[in-house]
């Protein structure tokens, strides 16, 4: 069974592309996801059988989703609100933060055997690779987009990291 965030994913990448309708079947679960138009959305549950007991599929209760066209566009004045800045972290002032473009599971190395891509230390440039993420079975190759000197990793080879998430600190040149 797929676990949420990789379903969200999935939902991101489908809302980026082109693609309209997408099905997936896993392990006797059914999801279908379409975009632009409305249509009820079915979850079909399975059932854990007892011994000698018929099987039986439930359907989950069918949803509605309305599509983002007709949502109504609700006008309204600016509003004014007072600007509230979250306190520095201690030690990350002034860095340039390498966040993941996307969730998934963080690579410091391209193969096991292989030396990491960056180390605290080490200088890079914009269109150096600093790590991988792995994302539904993807490798994607993550630069770091600015010239400077890594300053510190702040994850470790191996862990699930969330969209927008700082991977590395930089001391910009």
């Amino acid at each position: 069974m797929l676990k949420i965030h990789e379903l969200r994913e999935i939902i991101r990448l489908l809302d980026q592309s082109s693609i309209q309708e997408f099905d997936l079947e896993d392990e006797g679960t059914k999801i279908t996801i379409r975009k632009g138009a409305v249509s009820p959305v079915a979850y079909q549950v399975p059932v854990v059988q007892a011994a000698q007991a018929p099987v039986v599929e439930q359907a989950a209760p069918v949803l509605a989703v309305p599509s983002v066209q007709q949502v109504p566009k609700i006008e309204s004045a600016p509003v004014s609100a007072p600007v509230v800045e979250p306190a520095p972290l201690t030690g990350e002032e002034g860095y340039h933060k390498i966040v993941s473009p996307m969730v998934g599971t963080f690579y410091s190395k391209p193969e096991p055997t292989a030396p990491a891509f960056v180390k605290a230390g080490d200088k890079v440039k914009a269109e150096s690779i600093v790590c991988i993420v792995e994302a539904m079975k993807l490798f994607n190759e993550i630069e770091a987009e600015i010239t400077g000197e890594i300053v510190k990793v702040l994850v470790t080879d191996g862990q699930l990291v969330e969209y927008g998430q700082p991977l590395f600190l930089v001391k910009a040149e």
